[in-house]
């Protein structure tokens, strides 16, 4: 029900009936309470490659140097798509009379490519696309919905092991319920709260992780 479920959720509702699953209020995840912004290449002084190795410096060599690449040479098409649905995203008068997004600069970057909504950028993004899921007719967004486990083809006895769907629990009424699904998107943020103290929300406890690792991935 974040930022990364929501988008893709929005895009495949083109195709595809889509539901999403939030274990607890849809809002509740990590994207409403990021503040700062979003890091793109968009003034013409930057580069890809300036931001890339901003990157992988910053990540003193733990980022996977193709997923970096990936993500930053998409970021000014996020940017874009997310402004189109609606995220008001902060702007200035530039010198040349237009209006162009407002950016900051921040640790670890070489150039100035904050695009932010204010100081609040992620509850920005998150209401914009909770307002867009809504809007569907192919999307359906279930709250209080704990995904318990995936079900696969080999933990229901069957040659194979692609994924099947969900094992999942409404936490206000009760059983739970096998629901079936062609593809099945984990989307379900970090593991903070297995450490003793965290500022994340309280579901950001990597049961998205262990399904992945029981499921085989």
């Amino acid at each position: 029900g974040g930022a990364a479920g929501l988008s893709l959720a929005r895009r495949m509702a083109e195709s595809a009936r889509v539901v999403v699953l939030a274990k607890g209020p849809l809002s509740e995840g990590s994207t409403n309470y990021a503040q700062g912004g979003v890091s793109a290449v968009l003034d013409a002084s930057d580069s890809i490659e300036s931001h890339i190795q901003d990157t992988l410096i910053a990540g003193a060599g733990l980022c996977h140097a193709d997923a970096v690449r990936l993500t930053v040479e998409h970021g000014r098409e996020a940017i874009e798509w997310l402004s189109r649905q609606g995220v008001p995203f902060t702007k200035e008068p530039t010198r040349d009379g237009h209006v162009d997004y407002h950016l900051h600069r921040e640790g670890g970057h070489s150039h100035r490519r904050i695009v932010h909504a204010a100081d609040a950028t992620g509850r920005a993004i998150q209401s914009t696309l909770e307002a867009r899921a809504r809007e569907h007719a192919n999307l359906t967004l279930r709250d209080h919905h704990i995904a318990v486990d995936l079900i696969t083809r080999r933990k229901i006895g069957l040659s194979g092991n692609r994924c099947l769907g969900a094992y999942v629990l409404d936490r206000r009424v009760g059983p739970v319920q096998a629901v079936a699904a062609r593809f099945v998107v984990l989307a379900t943020g970090g593991a903070s709260r297995v450490y003793l103290y965290s500022s994340n929300p309280d579901g950001s406890t990597g049961d998205g992780i262990a399904m992945a690792w029981r499921a085989g991935c």
